[in-house]
């Protein structure tokens, strides 16, 4: 059995998502912000020293990190989910998996992080939002030549983009500007393993 290690509000309900769409056994371990900070609760540190979420235990094997655990989930599921047979495909899902945190969630935290410092912090967002803007006009063009980041079929590559794309939704500036972007988050939302994984993970500010 699965435990999942989830954290309200953040990127461990991609990993929800994707054991529904994989129908592998799990169970949850909910974990609520500090009010004050909205910081992980340090009950987290016990499970994993990083102290955040997600993290998965299966049967004693402890796995931080939602990229490494995506990909652990794509090969205990014999490759359902995984990269697509084709190799543009193949290479496009590999990008795409790793794209999701290494390129466009940086400039989404520091959004966050400076909208929290008063005067300069909000001033400083003006810089980085034409970052944000860049990325969300590269997704779309992409978004618009297929239905899934990858290939014709939805891939873990998919999973992994929800986050980032569902925060630039609500704190960023995704907007319908970007239709095929915003038909994308459409689709998601409305996939019958989405919305279990949320009736599942509790509160999830994102899903809109």
């Amino acid at each position: 059995m699965i435990t999942v290690h989830h954290l309200e509000n953040s990127r461990s309900q991609r990993i929800l998502w994707m054991l529904e769409e994989l129908g592998l056994p799990y169970e949850i371990k909910r974990y609520e912000r500090d009010k004050a900070t909205m910081l992980a609760p340090p009950e987290l540190r016990r499970v994993h020293p990083l102290g955040k979420s997600p993290v998965i235990d299966d049967d004693g094997l402890v796995i931080a990190e939602t990229g490494a655990i995506v990909e652990y989930l794509v090969e205990k599921a014999d490759g359902r989910l995984g990269a697509p047979a084709h190799r543009d495909a193949a290479l496009r899902y590999r990008f795409w998996l790793h794209y999701a945190e290494g390129s466009m969630m940086p400039p989404l935290v520091l959004k966050l992080i400076l909208g929290r410092i008063p005067l300069l912090g909000k001033s400083s967002q003006k810089r980085i939002q034409p970052m944000i803007d860049n990325h969300l006009n590269y997704v779309e063009a992409e978004l618009a030549t297929r239905p899934w980041f990858a290939s014709d079929e939805m891939t873990a590559a998919d999973i992994m983009m929800s986050f980032p794309l569902e925060a630039a939704r609500s704190r960023a500036g995704l907007d319908d500007s970007r239709p095929a972007t915003i038909a994308w988050l459409a689709t998601i939302h409305a996939l019958p393993a989405y919305r279990t994984a949320l009736e599942k993970g509790g509160p999830y500010a994102y899903a809109k």
